[in-house]
């Protein structure tokens, strides 16, 4: 059975589907499969499946049991393994959009870590944002902003500018930026909490139009639209 498909903008008209011992590459024009192999572990419990937007439709991430694994589609081979990722189940991860090596992941461990997957041996942060299992974690194109969702019914947006990439700044910017008062710098962790579902949220997504709306969906399938906040907003952009 299917777990997650994800089409890739790197690579136009490709498809990964993702089932309990393989990992399927599609071409969705000719329906016909280009690859197909069986290299996650025997009795594994694959729960998400993500496409690396760095990597031109060559990469996807793949999330089972306690551990994720990167695997490379021109080789069929798993290239990165971050072993024991989550103590319980891994139920999602996320690649930043902007910079390369680093990636989100949640679990049942009720927590949401990053890595940098040249070096996988601990996590770069660890956040314990939820009272019960993390079901998704999704990068905001400004990747200082995360939205997780988990089982506790709460939706979090958090703020990690430690590893977010700097956006470029000319001359002239940084000349008026230097004239500015200082701005009062947002703590790393949660900026808000919404608490707007009344039953486990499994699925977070920001707009593709509007980088501040967001989406949640939990199990009684009602789905909540939220903004972020002006403040946190101009915080960020001015």
């Amino acid at each position: 059975a299917v777990v997650s498909t994800q089409s890739t903008g790197g690579c136009e008209g490709a498809l990964c589907s993702l089932g309990d011992s393989s990992l399927v590459k599609w071409d969705i024009d000719s329906d016909v499969r280009e690859h197909s192999f069986c290299d996650l572990p025997k009795r594994s419990f694959p729960t998400a499946l993500r496409w690396n937007p760095h990597s031109s439709g060559n990469q996807v991430g793949v999330a089972s049991d306690q551990h994720v694994r990167l695997h490379d589609l021109r080789t069929m081979k798993c290239t990165t393994v971050i072993d024991g990722a989550h103590s319980q189940t891994v139920r999602d991860l996320d690649f930043n959009p902007n910079r390369q090596y680093c990636i989100a992941t949640c679990g049942d461990d009720c927590s949401t870590r990053f890595w940098d997957t040249r070096n996988c041996t601990r996590p770069l942060l660890t956040f314990s944002n939820h009272s019960h299992w993390v079901w998704r974690v999704r990068y905001n194109l400004r990747d200082q902003l995360l939205l997780t969702g988990g089982s506790d019914s709460k939706v979090s947006l958090l703020n990690v500018p430690s590893l977010a990439s700097v956006d470029p700044v000319d001359e002239e910017e940084e000349e008026e930026e230097n004239k500015s008062p200082e701005k009062e710098e947002m703590r790393e962790g949660i900026l808000e909490e919404y608490d707007k579902h009344e039953d486990s949220v499994y699925s977070v997504a920001w707009s593709t139009a509007d980088p501040w709306l967001f989406a949640s969906l939990s199990n009684d399938g009602r789905l909540v639209l939220n903004k972020v906040s002006k403040e946190i907003k101009f915080n960020i952009i001015l």
